[in-house]
């Protein structure tokens, strides 16, 4: 099969890209490299690289729009750090690259497209209290304050999913639509919340600032997320669905895992424990029944062992050099 990754040099796309390869796929990667050019992981792939920036519809010129399987779609400014200070940014890149792509696919392309959502559709609703926690996929969506610099990635995500049902149906293009839930592990560079803190561990911080003691988080390591992915583009089952890729088995408050992150790291510092920050959402915790029901998905990776992969990954290799993340 041919896999056309858009944004394949980042977090979940370098992730994804080995899984493809294993399964002996043939892999086409299309990044602009923002995340920084030493990258010593992706040079060990075999793969063909297209340098692009996905937000210019020129970009699209040199890339093939027939002959792919698979199409992924996950480009994104990601992180709330990000998205936070650079609204602005975050609102451009994210509604900019996938209104291209859609522009660029033929009618009736024989591919199967992804679109990388988020869980954050549902932050509005939950801080409300309209939404349930576990949440599943038919629950209503809103945006708490669309003035808020937060909810520009949250709404760019909402019109990416319109886009891509409604134009894709339009075009008669199969797709597949993913909320992601709180994934994490290696490469997702130091502004989440677990190599956040795992890096704040390997320089000893002493007190240790845990913001957010008391909120839940359902944390997904990232092979069990490609897994998801796999899964759900390998059934038509799923094909013009929404969907939910997460870990519906564990979850914790952000005391605890600061906790586990400390005890990887061999550190006992003083907490100091601060309030969450603004916006944030208190619980995120996906019901995964659809995609477990439809494909036999199954979350494989403990939290203790996938804190203790991603901890090793930045003490080990982000460390030795941060431009590889």
């Amino acid at each position: 099969m041919r896999s056309l990754v858009l944004g394949g040099a980042g977090f979940i796309g370098m992730h994804l890209c080995r899984r493809l390869l294993a399964d002996g796929h043939q892999v086409t990667v299309v990044d602009n490299f923002s995340r920084g050019r030493r990258d010593p992981e992706l040079a060990a792939l075999d793969v063909e690289v297209i340098d692009a920036d996905l937000t210019r519809l020129e970009s699209y010129a040199a890339i093939p729009a027939e002959g792919w399987d698979h199409i992924y779609q996950l480009v994104a400014v990601v992180g709330v750090r990000y998205f936070e200070n650079e609204p602005a940014r975050t609102l451009w890149v994210n509604t900019m690259s996938v209104m291209h792509m859609l522009d660029w696919l033929p009618q009736d392309c024989s591919a199967k497209v992804f679109f990388a959502s988020t869980s954050e559709a549902y932050a509005g609703g939950v801080s409300a209290g309209v939404v349930p926690v576990p949440t599943p996929e038919t629950v209503p969506l809103m945006i708490e304050d669309i003035t808020a610099p937060r909810w520009a990635y949250g709404a760019s995500k909402l019109l990416g999913e319109a886009a891509v049902i409604h134009i894709c149906n339009a075009k008669r293009v199969k797709h597949v639509v993913a909320r992601f839930h709180n994934v994490y592990g290696p490469r997702m560079g130091a502004s989440h919340v677990i190599p956040e803190l795992s890096l704040r561990a390997m320089r000893r911080e002493d007190p240790f600032e845990v913001f957010g003691v008391d909120q839940y988080r359902a944390f997904c390591y990232v092979d069990d997320a490609v897994e998801g992915i796999v899964l759900a583009m390998g059934t038509e089952d799923l094909t013009g669905e929404i969907v939910h890729i997460g870990n519906d088995v564990e979850h914790t408050n952000i005391g605890d895992l600061a906790d586990l992150v400390l005890s990887v790291a061999g550190f006992a510092p003083e907490l100091d424990r601060k309030p969450a920050p603004p916006g944030s959402v208190a619980k995120r915790w996906p019901d995964i029944t659809k995609l477990r029901s439809r494909t036999g998905y199954a979350p494989k990776v403990s939290l203790e062992d996938g804190v203790r992969r991603t901890f090793e990954w930045y003490r080990d290799v982000w460390r030795a050099d941060p431009g590889t993340a």
